[in-house]
């Protein structure tokens, strides 16, 4: 399928299903499916969807590109991520045999959560929003946990349907979100290289962007464009620098702000109003109050205690 060519989309269950070449699902609204039970990925499969349910999968030795927001990933190890209703990803056989699948995917409708609190809190776990992402790498025991949650979930699917089939099923799913979360935590703190490479990146934007001509023509930088400068989602970003240095972007962005600010104040003659203006301000009492937040002084106040 050329780059350009409209995903194709995918609205139900069934129609996943469907498009697999995989037996009716046995429920409307869930899927669960261990991968080595699917056929083989073709090339002549459609290679750009958009699927209208959340989903997760954990994959392992894909013989096939998965591309999702920016990344491309190899599956060489366990690998987890997570897709809300309405993301595109992309599968491109790397060549003209099929490729083996290995893995876990499941697949939850928006409806099966309608009316549990799931359905408010789901949207609270940040990498589902993780447009541009790191994958989640699994460790052996980690893939185990997740393995043996996805297995409860495939029994319960497989079993008859009754009134607690729905709860024992949402409970199951809100603990492998859970572990989700706890793995990320993990993984920003382990994958210290990459993580720190981001940290630093973005001192040097923050610098660039401070140091030059982008406060007056353009104010403050947002945290969606420092972001996207990063190649990485707000929500990832924000989750990773909260854990390596206990602070939002945001604060990174006013720390470095009034660090400027702290040097205009006291290398030059300059007005706070004038210095609120040059600081991409258009209200001086907006930077007055800033500072004054952050370090317990007026603008003046700080001036004068150099003098």
């Amino acid at each position: 399928m050329a780059p350009s060519a409209k995903p194709y989309r995918v609205k139900t269950i069934s129609e996943f299903h469907q498009l697999r070449g995989m037996p009716k699902p046995e429920h409307p609204l869930l899927s669960v499916v261990d991968l080595e039970t699917l056929e083989p990925l073709h090339i002549t499969e459609p290679q750009s969807l958009v699927l209208d349910l959340y989903s997760i999968f954990i994959k392992r030795g894909l013989g096939a590109k998965f591309r999702y927001g920016q990344q491309d990933y190899d599956f060489a190890e366990g690998v987890m991520f997570f897709m809300a209703p309405g993301q595109v990803f992309g599968v491109e056989v790397e060549s003209h045999s099929a490729a083996k699948l290995s893995g876990w995917m499941l697949h939850v409708h928006p409806d099966f959560l309608w009316n549990t609190p799931l359905a408010k809190t789901i949207k609270q776990y940040e990498y589902f929003d993780y447009s541009v992402n790191e994958a989640l790498f699994l460790s052996e025991k980690e893939e185990a946990i997740i393995t043996g949650i996805m297995q409860n979930i495939q029994q319960e699917y497989h079993s008859n349907i009754d009134k607690f089939s729905q709860d024992i099923i949402i409970a199951q799913i809100e603990l492998l979100l859970t572990y989700a979360e706890r793995f990320y935590q993990r993984q920003f703190i382990t994958r210290k290289i990459t993580n720190h490479k981001i940290l630093d990146q973005l001192e040097d934007i923050l610098t660039d962007y401070f140091n030059g001509d982008g406060l007056v023509e353009n104010g403050l930088p947002t945290v969606q464009s420092i972001a996207e400068a990063l190649s990485v989602s707000p929500n990832y970003l924000s989750g990773l620098l909260k854990v390596l240095t206990g602070q939002s972007t945001q604060q990174h962005i006013h720390d470095k702000l009034i660090e400027k600010a702290k040097e205009k104040l006291s290398t030059t003659d300059l007005s706070v109003t004038e210095i609120a203006y040059e600081l991409g301000f258009e209200h001086p009492q907006s930077f007055n109050k800033l500072f004054k937040a952050k370090t317990s002084l007026s603008p003046s106040e700080f001036r004068h205690s150099f003098n």
